[in-house]
Order: C-alpha cells, then sequence, then structure tokens
C-alpha cells in the first residue's frame, strides 16, 4: 500500500499497516477484542487457506478493504491448518490499556510462529521431529544446519558434493528451509513446503561465528568440532539469528552444536528412501512402511528417536555392537516387559524442557514433568538388574533430582486448569502472600451474606439483596415498592423498571478491597509460575540429559520387544567384504499378509558381486531385493534382524532403482525420472555399496531398453563392482553369467496348472524360463477376450522367431548381442602393421578400405 493510500485510512488501519510492513512475508494476526483480524491480501489468502469467510472493513482507495477473522481462543487450530501448509503467523497482541490510551491500543508482535519454529503441543506432531535447517555455500563447500526448537538439538554438517546435500536434506525432511537469497536452488528443492529467504549479510561468515560465540559463552569453536567448517559455521549462525528473531527471547536451551560427518552413517538418496518406504507409503497408511511395523515405542521421545535412527544406519560397528549388546541383555528374563511398562508413565519432557525455557510451558507441561520425575527412581531400580555397561550408563543419566521433583510437589496443584492466564494452578501454602491475597477474595462471599442480614434488620427491609456483577460492581437491590424505607446514607448507584440499586460506604470499601485482591491474587500468580519457570530452567541441562537417556532407552527396549514378538536374530558384523543372509524375511509383507511368508537366502562375496533375478511378474523380485535392504539398514541402527542369520561386511551406501513415476512439476517423464535415478548410481556408488536395480530399460523401445540394461549391469560388474540384485525380464542379461565369474543367474519360481498360476516365491539358481505375462494379466482382471488375443499374437510372434533366416536354427528372443560375420575392412585392418609404414603406404591403405566398403554396400 502507498503512503498516499495510507494517510486516508482510520488510525487503527494506520497502525495495521505500520506492523504489517515488518513482516511483508508474514500472515499478520492482528488482535482486536476476542478476534484475531487479517485485512488485505492477509485476508484474501487466509480465506483461501482456512476456507472462513471474507469480509470488508471500511474502505482504501475507494474500495472495501478484505477482512477475515478467527476467535482468539480457536487460534491454535487454525494456525496448526497454516503451519502445515507452510506458512509464518506473526502474531500481533494489545500490549496497552484500553481505559487510559486515547485512539488505537499499542499493539506489538510478541511472536512469529513458522513451520520451523513452533514449540507448542498442540501444534506439532508428537511422534515426528519437527527441524529447522538452514543452507549456506561458502566457495566449494555446502554447509547445512539443522534445530529441533522443540528438543535443543542443534547439528551442523559440511559437503563438497551437491548430491550428498541433496541427500542429507531428504533425510532431514525439513519443516522450513531457510536459504540465502541469492542462491539458485537445485530442481529437487524448489517445489518443498517451508522455503524462507533470508538476506544475503544473515549468512556472512565473521557475524555468524560471533552469534555461535556469544550463544555458547565460548572463545573459539574448536570444542565443538567446527573451527574449520566455515559454510557450516554460516549455516548455523544465520540459523540462529532467524530463531532469535522470531522468537524474541533468549535461549537456554540451545546449550552446544555437534557436527555430523556423511561417512559416519550409510548414505541413502531422496529415491531409496522413497522406494524402501522407511516411514511413508504413497498410501499415506503407516502399517505398510518398516517404522509402522517396528514402532512399539511407548513414548514420543523414543518414536522421535528411533525415525532418526531409522534413517541415518550408522557404520560404527562398536556404537551397533553395544545396542545389539542392550538387547541381549533387556530381552534376558523379559526385562523389557517390566521397563517398558514403567516407561509409559513417561512423558515428553524433551519438549517440556524447551517449552520451559522459552517460557512457554504450561501448567499441565509442569504437571507431566512432576509425574516423570517420580518415576526416574522405580525406572533406576529396574536397569540395576542389568549387567550392561551402556544401560548402566543411560542408568546414571536418569539420575534422580528430589529437589526439582519437590519444588513442583509444592508448587503445583495435582489438577490445573489449561492455560495460567485465569489463575488457580499455584497450589495454597506456596506462598503466604498470595494465601492471603485468595482468602479475602474467597471470603466475599460470607462477608456479604453477614452484611445483607444487618441491613436487612437495620433498615427492615426484608427483600433487600447485596450482589455484583462484571460491569457495575457489588450494589445494594431494593425493589420500588421499599423505596420509602432506604436509609439515608445509601447513595442511589443505578435504577431498573422495578427497582433501584445502591451503594454504601462500607460496600464500596470492600468492593474496592476485593477486586484488587483478585487482580493482585492474578497478577501475583502469574509472576510466582514465570519465577517457576525461571527456577526449573538452571536444570535444563540435566533434564535434557535424561531426555536423551529416556527415549534410547525406549527404543532399545522396543527393539527388545519385537525381537521377541516378531522373531528376529542378532547380526554379525565384520570386516571382511560380502552379505550373507539365511532365511531372509520381508518384515512389512510378512505381517500384512495373511498366507506364511516364504524366507529366501541371499549370498554375496568377492568373488560374486552381481546376482541377476529373473522370473515372473507378482513372483517377489521386487520383495526379494528390498527386503535384503531392509535387513541391512535394520542391522546397522542397532536392531536384530528378519533373517535365520546374517553376516555383512562394510556398506557405504544403499541405492534403488525401482518402480516407475514422472515428474511433472520438473518436466521429466518417467523414463528420463528412471535414467536420472540410474545415473546417479552409476556415478556413486562404491565396492562396498548395496544396489537394486529393478527393470531397467522399460519406458523406451525393446532394443533401446534391453541396450541401456545390458549396458548398465555391465559397467556395475566391471568398474562399480557392488553388490548389486539385478531384476529383469530381459532373458538376454542372463547372458552376462557366462561371460563374467562375479554375476550369477537367480530366479523367484512359479507353476503353472491349466490357466492359473502358483508363484512359489522360492529363490533358485539359473535363470527363468518365462515370465508368465499373459496370466498375469488374466489374475488382474483383464477381460478373457483381450487374453485370448494376446494368446494368439503370441503364437504368432513366437513362430515367427523360431525361424532364423540364414540357418533355420531355433532361439527363444531375438538375440541382439549374437555374434555376427565381420565386415571384410576388418579382416583387412586386423592384418595390417601401421607401425611400419610409409605415407604413401598409409595413403594406398586408405584407398583399399574405401574400396572394400564400397564393395560390401
Amino acid at each position: 500500500m502507498t503512503e498516499h493510500n495510507t494517510t486516508q485510512l482510520t488510525p487503527m488501519m494506520q497502525q495495521y499497516t505500520r506492523i504489517k510492513a515488518q513482516h511483508p512475508e508474514t500472515l499478520l494476526f492482528y488482535r482486536m477484542g476476542d478476534f484475531y483480524e487479517l485485512f488485505f491480501d492477509d485476508a484474501k489468502k487466509a480465506a483461501y487457506l482456512l476456507d472462513i469467510t471474507l469480509t470488508a472493513r471500511g474502505q482504501s482507495a475507494g474500495q472495501p478493504i478484505p477482512m477475515a477473522g478467527i476467535p482468539y481462543h480457536a487460534a491454535e487450530n487454525y494456525i496448526a491448518r497454516l503451519l502445515k501448509q507452510g506458512e509464518s503467523i506473526a502474531i500481533c497482541e494489545q500490549i496497552g490499556d484500553p481505559a487510559t490510551t486515547k485512539g488505537p491500543v499499542e499493539r506489538k508482535v510478541m511472536r512469529i510462529v513458522t513451520p520451523g519454529t513452533v514449540t507448542d503441543e498442540a501444534l506439532l506432531e508428537d511422534r515426528k521431529d519437527n527441524l529447522l535447517v538452514a543452507l549456506a555455500t561458502l566457495e566449494k563447500y555446502y554447509g547445512i544446519a539443522s534445530l529441533d526448537l522443540g528438543s535443543g538439538k542443534f547439528i551442523l554438517q559440511q559437503f563438497t558434493d551437491e548430491t550428498q546435500l541433496l541427500s542429507e536434506i531428504e533425510r532431514l525432511n525439513p519443516a522450513e528451509l531457510l536459504y540465502d537469497e541469492n542462491y539458485k536452488l537445485p530442481i529437487a528443492l524448489k517445489e518443498r513446503r517451508g522455503l524462507c529467504k533470508r538476506p544475503p549479510w544473515h549468512f556472512d561468515l565473521d557475524s555468524c561465528r560471533q552469534l555461535l560465540l556469544k550463544q555458547f559463552n565460548c572463545h573459539d569453536l574448536k570444542g565443538y568440532g567446527c573451527e574449520q567448517l566455515p559454510a557450516a559455521i554460516c549455516a548455523a549462525g544465520s540459523l540462529l539469528q532467524f530463531i532469535r528473531d522470531t522468537q524474541q527471547c533468549s535461549l537456554p536451551h540451545i546449550q552446544g552444536i555437534r557436527v555430523e560427518y556423511i561417512e559416519d552413517g550409510i548414505c541413502l538418496d531422496a529415491a531409496s528412501r522413497r522406494n524402501l518406504e522407511l516411514d511413508t507409503h504413497p498410501s499415506g497408511q503407516m502399517q505398510f512402511t518398516l517404522l509402522g511395523v517396528l514402532d512399539k515405542t511407548v513414548t514420543a521421545m523414543g518414536s522421535r528417536c528411533l525415525r532418526r535412527w531409522l534413517h541415518r544406519p550408522l557404520r560404527d560397528h562398536n556404537v551397533i555392537n553395544g545396542r545389539y549388546a542392550c538387547i541381549d541383555s533387556l530381552t534376558h528374563k523379559h526385562l523389557y516387559l517390566t521397563v517398558q511398562e514403567s516407561l509409559r508413565q513417561i512423558g515428553d519432557i524433551e519438549r517440556i524442557s524447551s517449552r520451559i525455557a522459552l517460557k512457554s510451558a504450561r501448567p499441565r507441561d509442569l504437571l507431566v514433568l512432576r509425574h516423570t520425575l517420580a518415576t526416574l527412581p522405580q525406572l533406576q531400580s529396574l536397569l540395576t538388574n542389568s549387567d550392561n555397561a551402556h544401560l548402566e550408563n543411560l542408568r546414571e543419566q536418569l539420575r534422580e533430582q528430589p529437589e526439582l521433583l519437590m519444588l513442583l510437589q509444592r508448587a503445583i496443584i495435582d489438577n490445573p486448569p489449561v492455560l495460567i492466564r485465569d489463575g488457580g494452578v499455584i497450589a495454597p501454602g506456596y506462598h503466604p502472600e498470595l494465601d492471603d491475597l485468595r482468602n479475602l477474595s474467597q471470603n466475599a462471599d460470607q462477608f456479604l451474606i453477614d452484611m445483607e442480614q444487618r441491613e436487612r434488620q437495620s433498615s427492615g427491609i426484608t427483600n433487600l439483596k447485596i450482589n455484583y456483577n462484571r460491569i457495575h460492581g457489588y450494589y445494594i437491590e431494593i425493589s420500588n415498592s421499599q423505596a420509602d424505607k432506604v436509609p439515608a446514607h445509601y447513595t442511589r448507584k443505578q435504577t431498573l423498571k422495578g427497582a433501584e440499586r445502591y451503594i454504601t460506604p462500607e460496600l464500596k470499601s470492600f468492593e474496592d478491597k476485593v477486586l484488587s485482591a483478585r487482580e493482585k491474587s492474578l497478577s501475583f500468580e502469574k509472576a510466582l509460575y514465570e519465577d517457576l519457570l525461571t527456577r526449573l530452567s538452571a536444570s535444563l541441562h540435566d533434564l535434557q540429559l535424561c531426555a536423551s537417556a529416556l527415549a534410547e532407552l525406549d527404543v532399545l527396549v522396543n527393539f527388545s520387544e519385537r525381537a521377541d514378538t516378531l522373531n528376529l536374530n542378532p547380526p554379525h558384523l565384520s570386516q571382511e567384504p560380502g552379505l550373507n543372509i539365511v532365511a531372509g524375511r520381508h518384515l512389512v509383507v510378512e505381517q500384512l499378509s495373511s498366507i506364511p511368508f516364504v524366507a529366501n537366502d541371499l549370498s554375496f562375496c568377492d568373488e560374486k558381486r552381481m546376482l541377476i533375478i529373473t522370473g515372473p511378474n507378482m513372483g517377489g523380485k521386487s520383495t526379494y531385493m528390498r527386503q535384503a535392504a531392509l535387513i541391512v539398514i535394520l542391522a546397522h541402527i542397532g536392531c536384530y534382524v528378519p533373517a535365520q542369520s546374517m553376516h555383512c561386511g562394510p556398506i557405504d551406501k544403499i541405492f534403488t532403482r525401482i518402480g516407475a513415476s514422472d515428474d511433472l512439476a520438473s518436466g521429466r517423464s518417467t523414463f528420463m525420472v528412471e535414467m536420472s535415478e540410474t545415473a546417479n548410481i552409476l556415478h556413486n556408488a562404491t565396492r562396498n555399496s548395496l544396489i537394486l536395480m529393478d527393470e531397467i530399460g522399460r519406458g523406451t523401445s525393446t532394443f533401446d531398453g534391453l541396450s541401456l540394461a545390458w549396458a548398465c549391469a555391465d559397467y556395475l560388474a566391471h568398474h562399480t563392482m557392488a553388490f548389486t540384485l539385478f531384476a529383469t525380464h530381459y532373458f538376454e542379461l542372463t547372458t552376462l553369467a557366462e561371460e563374467q565369474s562375479t554375476i550369477r543367474n537367480i530366479h523367484l519360481d512359479a507353476m503353472e496348472h491349466g490357466d492359473k498360476i502358483v508363484f512359489l516365491h522360492a529363490i533358485k539358481d539359473g535363470p527363468a524360463n518365462q515370465s508368465y505375462g499373459l496370466q498375469v494379466a488374466a489374475l488382474a482382471g483383464v477381460p478373457q477376450v483381450v487374453i485370448a488375443k494376446a494368446k494368439n499374437k503370441l503364437q504368432q510372434l513366437e513362430n515367427l522367431a523360431y525361424v532364423d533366416q540364414s540357418n533355420q536354427r531355433e532361439i527363444n528372443q531375438l538375440d541382439l548381442f549374437s555374434s555376427q560375420e565381420c565386415h571384410p575392412a576388418v579382416y583387412f585392418l586386423d592384418d595390417i602393421d601401421p607401425d611400419n609404414f610409409s605415407p604413401k603406404q598409409a595413403l594406398e591403405v586408405l584407398y583399399k578400405l574405401k574400396l572394400l566398403v564400397k564393395k560390401a554396400k
């Protein structure tokens, strides 16, 4: 809005536009009485996103001003809906006193709620991290910083490769991503929700370093391991500046920063996470994901921890073996059952601690914290029954905090209201001054009863009443029929239709005292509550350690329960290359299937690095491939695996090329997506990678697709030499096993019974003999008339294929790579020795080659 237009607005709308100008990219919730109102473009946007009524108020430049509003008491629901759509909201409250203010009441933006800075329980998914991530670039480096404001976890990473950057952002899946407005985002990031441009100076290296030093109160960043990570420092500083701008308060719960290195974990790119369905499924149903089957944690903290582990399998065998040992100890005598039952009494103190630090904790948060602290001694006692060193460390982190518990027991009543706003939270006996103020207010009723009785007797008015309302305060009400008996010291206060209301000096004095006591009581209680949060903040570090230990303990207990319930067994990790799985199972398919799951073996070693898998559609190729990757991931998060046994050597990356989908937003066809993912694998896989390739080349013509599939398999076998499962319907590829010693053929078998087909789902050595495509089509419900025509066409094609025009030999399919007679020019070139040619002889050779080519045409 121009300055000219602004001057034509009412004083209140001028105030609105002035505040809005300070938050141009944010929806402004402007408090007016019991509503938050939005105006102009904000109103139109909110009305569309929230499906609320768009109205108008006043005019600007001769046009009605659009307006939309939401009730103050229901704001959380609307804010949550906006946050899920990637919007940010500036909360503008009245801070002035309407009784003493001339013109518009003074207002101020008290906080800015963005998708990545939410801490309110009602606005968060309790079993999922809500991350704010900042991305910075400096010279050849990429840096990212991630912060979960709800827990205070602050993590840095730095890369030199954009592919690694994209992989990590996909893993973190931030609710909000901050980036320099001058940085050209990669195509893969442009469609993300929660993108937030920031000014370039927010990424200045020196400024960002100073912000971090001030936050952690230190002289340098060497102690945090990030002194030599300039791009990561830029990302961290810009993120910290954004948090301070939006929260407008100190951040005492952000007490440190941790560096993570890409090589510490097994790398999974975006396509692999999607294809393996770790925690998301196209249907949106969690029970179809690995997390859905694996997650039986009993605390929200544990569930979030498990999700983090699942998305970042580790390569440190010492850490992983330590988790196996914990599972073994907890499974012994079913210790996990009693520990899990005790954990059910634990609240989400990780996020409660953060809300205490931000002074936004509600009374019931403190009640949950009190119950949790009271449960810690029981948990500690249970863990003394374990002889595991790591469990003992966790037990020590769960140290009792009797002083904190006693403070909360004294301070908070057993059933506090949701908000401190209306009081009634602080327990009686906590502070004598508050008790006195409450007594004065609460004893008012008895005083009024006594006074009413005295006034009736002294005046002789038997129906005299003393009452109170919020508008007129205390009053004595006398009907008009008794007006002649009104004492002289009564002062008229209000006239009604059939009665008069009066006030006396005594009642006025009492009113002033009582109303003052109520106001002072509420104000004093709020001050005591603020002081309580401050006192609790002094123990933030211990609370965060406790929360971290509780989350990890919950995950380990969950692993023990799953191992016992789902028949999981401990894997064996070694430094010898290879992967050997005996009787492996797909955990999700097994749990959802109504028929017994057929377990299968898998074996890789230095002498066997690629398995070419053939067999019918619906035969189980994709399941077999996915289960291999999922078993590897489970093993590397420290969980037992769905297999009779497993031996696994070093694995650095997992790649998958499974399924088909287009990317219309980026203008990429299904085949283009397939080739992009394939290119990523060919460029980035190593000898220690696990690769799943399913039906490469199916998105183009038969010969193009077959050529590409053959070339990819050959490259992976010859150059990459990764452990590769290569599923295909191109039977020509099975000949690769005859050419290269590290390749083997396996297949999933099926049996025909009349027109029916029975899938055996069992892996066997050697290639399959047919695809059973028509039988699968019939199972899918394709009309019989179409199946019949397809059978006739298939017969015609097979008859043509059986006849070789040169020697009448029989073949199953056209052999694209069969040997052919060489061109005469090839034989001629084979016989010459160019090192002994004179210039004249070389020219004669050229003429001879040209003549041979001409004769062959």
